[in-house]
C-alpha cells in the first residue's frame, strides 16, 4: 500500500509537470497577440533566417508571428464549445435522471440519439457543406455533437444518486426541484463530471484542430495552429518548423489539460482512515452503528 506522503507527492509532481506543460501554449495563445507587433516584409516561402528564427511559412509570413495568432482561436473555441455543451447537458441530463414521467425522458433522449449516431466529424463536414460557420458557428457545432454523449454520462450518474435515500427524503419533506437536483444530486456527480471534462476537452480540441486543418469555421490563410500544419505541411522537409512547433503546442495543450485534470482528481480523493474503508463504523451515544 503506497505512503500517504508518497502519494501526495506524486500528485503534486504530476500537477506541477500538468502546469509546466500547459502553460506555454496557454500563455502563446492568450498574451501572444499582445506581443506579436506589427507584420513585417515577406520573404520567400519555406525559408530560415534573414531575421525569422522560425523561418517562413508558405506565403512567406515570418513562422513567429503567425504561432503567436493562431493559439486564441483553438483555445477560445474549444473551451466555448465544451461550456456550451454541458451548459445543455447539465440541465437535460438532471431533468431525465430525476423526473418520473417516462414520456419526459423519452421526449428528451431520443431526439438525441440520432445525434449520436452520425460521426461527429461527419455532421460538422455536412452542416459546413451547407452553411459557412465562422469561429462562433464552429463552436455551436463542435457543441451540437457532444451534447448527446455529455447528456448520457449526466443521466447515468445523476440517476444512481437520484436513487439515494437523501433524494427521496427531500422530496418527502417538500424540497423544490432545484434543491434536490442542484442541491444534491449535481454536487454528489462532480467528480465525475471533472473527469468527463477533462476527456471531452481534449477531444473538442481534436474536433476544432481538425476542422481548422479541413478548412471549416476559418479562412485557408488564417492565423491558426491547425490551418498552419495543414497550409505548411508541403514544405515538411524544407522548413519544418513551420509545421513541428503549432502541432507540438496543440499536443501539449491536451496533453497538459488531462494531466491538470488527472492531478486534481487525485487529489480530491481521500483516502479511508483506520484499517480500511469497510471498517470505517463509528457509534453515536446510544451506541447504534452509524456510517
Amino acid at each position: 500500500m503506497p505512503l500517504p506522503g508518497r502519494a501526495a507527492k506524486g500528485r503534486s509532481g504530476r500537477f506541477a509537470l500538468g502546469v509546466a506543460v500547459v502553460s506555454v501554449p496557454l500563455v502563446l495563445a492568450l498574451l501572444g497577440p499582445v506581443f506579436a507587433g506589427a507584420p513585417g516584409p515577406r520573404a520567400a516561402s519555406f525559408t530560415l533566417g534573414g531575421g525569422h528564427w522560425l523561418g517562413t511559412d508558405f506565403v512567406g509570413r515570418d513562422v513567429w508571428r503567425q504561432v503567436l495568432h493562431g493559439g486564441r482561436p483553438v483555445v477560445l473555441t474549444a473551451l466555448a464549445a465544451t461550456a456550451l455543451s454541458y451548459l445543455v447537458a447539465l440541465p437535460v441530463g438532471l431533468v431525465c435522471a430525476l423526473t418520473h414521467r417516462r414520456w419526459l425522458e423519452e421526449l428528451l433522449i431520443r431526439p438525441l440519439d440520432v445525434l449520436l449516431a452520425v460521426p461527429s466529424l461527419l455532421l460538422i463536414l455536412l452542416v459546413a457543406s451547407v452553411f459557412s460557420p465562422g469561429a462562433v458557428g464552429l463552436a455551436l457545432l463542435v457543441a451540437l455533437v457532444n451534447v448527446p454523449d455529455a447528456v448520457r454520462i449526466v443521466r447515468a450518474t445523476a440517476a444512481e444518486a437520484a436513487a439515494r435515500p437523501a433524494v427521496e427524503a427531500l422530496r418527502m419533506q417538500g424540497e423544490t426541484w432545484w434543491r434536490m437536483a442542484v442541491g444534491y444530486v449535481a454536487r454528489s456527480i462532480l467528480r465525475t463530471l471533472a473527469a468527463d471534462a477533462g476527456t471531452r476537452l481534449t477531444g473538442v480540441l481534436y474536433l476544432v484542430a481538425t476542422a481548422a486543418f479541413l478548412g471549416v469555421g476559418i479562412a485557408p490563410d488564417a492565423a491558426d495552429w491547425a490551418v498552419m500544419v495543414d497550409r505548411n505541411r508541403t514544405g515538411l522537409f524544407v522548413q519544418p518548423w513551420a509545421v513541428v512547433v503549432p502541432a507540438v503546442l496543440i499536443v501539449a495543450l491536451t496533453m497538459g489539460t488531462n494531466l491538470l485534470f488527472d492531478a486534481a482528481l487525485a487529489g480530491s480523493r481521500r483516502p479511508a482512515r483506520g484499517r480500511g474503508a469497510r471498517s470505517r463504523i463509528t457509534r453515536n451515544r446510544a451506541g447504534e452503528p452509524r456510517p
